[in-house]
């Protein structure tokens, strides 16, 4: 059966998450396996490379699937779209892969961009994409913070009670944190980059600086909470439609040209 990867990119808002959803809850995954049994009968199983959760949303999502079809995988691509439509998810690229590869266990990093948009006026244009707060954080203490969880750690503290994970040891290989102007205030940006990350990892950390940034927390307490392994020393989660997966990177790039 010829495996096929799939890079999908899709607005959260609508969906319970990227996985399956019992009840009859909409997911990503489900929208994409109706999508694919309409070109070829019968269930479908996609493996994704992050499951994200409701409200978060994906430009460069990986999933692979094996069909029992030799497809061209621009018409594939292009009858999942057909197909897809009016859902607001699009398949950007579509590759024939070894059997070897699979699009979670393959995968040797993954990056998450966390939007957040300091201005008074309510966002219109972004609204359901950033995380809006009224006044501009302070980016040199929010850095400082953050250079704390670089690096291998156990971040039992910010992880989510829910988290399936076997262990809460993760190395964080990067937090880069930037502004830039936006309409009426500025947007900061948070990027992160690590081989895998925990159950709300990315949400807790994002939502903790910005105390940081707010000045209700010292860098210091960061460091602290870090140390405590204790989800309750964590600060608020951010809300998930700031969040985005951005890319997945594997040993070699499937969807090179």
């Amino acid at each position: 059966m010829p495996r096929y990867a799939l890079q999908i990119e899709y607005h959260g808002g609508p969906f319970a998450g990227w996985q399956r959803q019992a009840g009859g809850l909409v997911s990503v995954q489900g929208a994409v396996e109706a999508a694919l049994a309409k070109l070829e009968p019968g269930p479908h199983t996609i493996a994704a490379a992050g499951r994200t959760d409701a409200g978060v949303h994906a430009t460069a999502q990986v999933a692979h699937v094996d069909l029992t079809r030799d497809w061209d995988p621009f018409r594939l691509a292009a009858a999942l779209n057909a197909h897809l439509r009016p859902a607001p998810v699009a398949v950007l690229a579509c590759v024939q892969v070894p059997d070897t590869f699979h699009a979670r266990f393959s995968a040797t990093a993954r990056q998450y961009l966390f939007r957040l948009v300091a201005r008074r006026a309510p966002v219109t244009h972004d609204k359901g994409l950033v995380w809006q707060i009224a006044a501009p954080p302070d980016l040199t203490a929010m850095r400082e913070a953050a250079a704390h969880l670089i690096g291998n750690h156990d971040f039992t503290t910010f992880r989510s009670t829910f988290c399936q994970a076997n262990s809460p040891v993760k190395t964080l290989d990067r937090i880069d944190i930037t502004d830039r102007p936006y309409p009426g205030g500025r947007e900061v940006r948070f990027d992160l980059a690590a081989r895998s990350f925990l159950h709300n990892q990315v949400r807790s950390i994002v939502g903790t600086l910005e105390r940081v940034g707010a000045g209700a927390w010292s860098p210091d307490d960061v460091r602290a909470a870090l140390a405590a392994r204790n989800r309750a020393a964590c600060g608020p989660v951010a809300p998930p439609q700031g969040l985005y997966l951005v890319g997945v990177s594997y040993p070699t790039n499937p969807f090179a040209v």
